[in-house]
């Protein structure tokens, strides 16, 4: 039986991943503290009074660099500690704009200097700023994951694709059919909406930050598309585990 491998959060948008253990989910919302933050550029246009797109974020399409950082969040304080191959460990509170100038400088060395540069950080903590108009869970296989690896003729690793949930155990791209498909998992209810459709952060190594994998160019030729796995709905709350069973409704 399919079951769950990994369990992310990405608590400022672009900027790391942290893994859970367990996590529990709210119907209509997106997974706790994930995209509750997020950096925007030069050129944006958000105002922070509401969503939107990934065009007004510094984000690893535009930054490769950015795919390599890794994050631990502190509830309690709601600060956040950014970890990178290249940068001391930073630590700060996102919420506090006293501490903006000092993110700034930590990341502005991850920056292309050609790209409009990180300016502020939004909250929106009711749902995030997933990539899409919709609170949204990310849904991934690692069956699919091998196939595109064997595809390429190297290894990819999860962490390029920054999914919240990872399932072991399906049928490679079976989770592209589960559109309006419901699906349970732990205690917790879900229903296939859309397509993740892939952008050129899946090209960097997260280790890294270096681009070294043309991983667009391979869906397109595999699967004649550049998606790679599915956003879903909360349809009914509930509490999901590591090892938790991923059961069809």
């Amino acid at each position: 039986m399919p079951r769950v491998t990994d369990i992310f959060r990405h608590p400022l948008k672009s900027h790391g991943r942290e893994a859970l253990k367990e996590v529990t989910l709210s119907q209509g919302a997106t997974m706790p503290w994930d995209r509750r933050w997020a950096v925007a550029h030069e050129a944006s246009k958000a105002d922070g009074n509401g969503w939107a797109s990934c065009t007004n974020f510094s984000r690893g399409s535009k930054a490769p660099l950015l795919m390599a950082i890794t994050a631990r969040l502190n509830e309690a304080d709601q600060s956040l500690t950014l970890s990178h191959p290249n940068r001391k460990d930073f630590t700060f509170q996102p919420d506090d704009e006293r501490q903006l100038s000092g993110f700034l400088a930590w990341v502005k060395a991850l920056m292309p200097a050609d790209r409009a540069q990180s300016a502020r950080i939004l909250r929106l903590p009711e749902r995030g700023f997933t990539d899409t108009d919709f609170p949204s869970i990310s849904i991934n296989s690692h069956a699919s994951l091998r196939t595109l690896s064997e595809h390429m003729g190297q290894p990819l690793s999860p962490l390029r694709w920054r999914g919240n949930l990872w399932i072991d155990g399906l049928e490679p791209w079976v989770e592209h059919s589960w559109l309006k498909q419901r699906f349970r998992i732990g205690s917790v209810v879900f229903e296939g909406v859309e397509p993740i459709v892939r952008c050129l952060a899946t090209t960097a190594n997260p280790d890294t930050g270096l681009r070294d994998a043309d991983t667009l160019r391979s869906l397109n030729a595999l699967c004649g598309h550049q998606d790679f796995g599915l956003y879903a709905r909360v349809i009914e709350s509930g509490t999901l585990s590591l090892d938790d069973p991923l059961e069809l409704l």
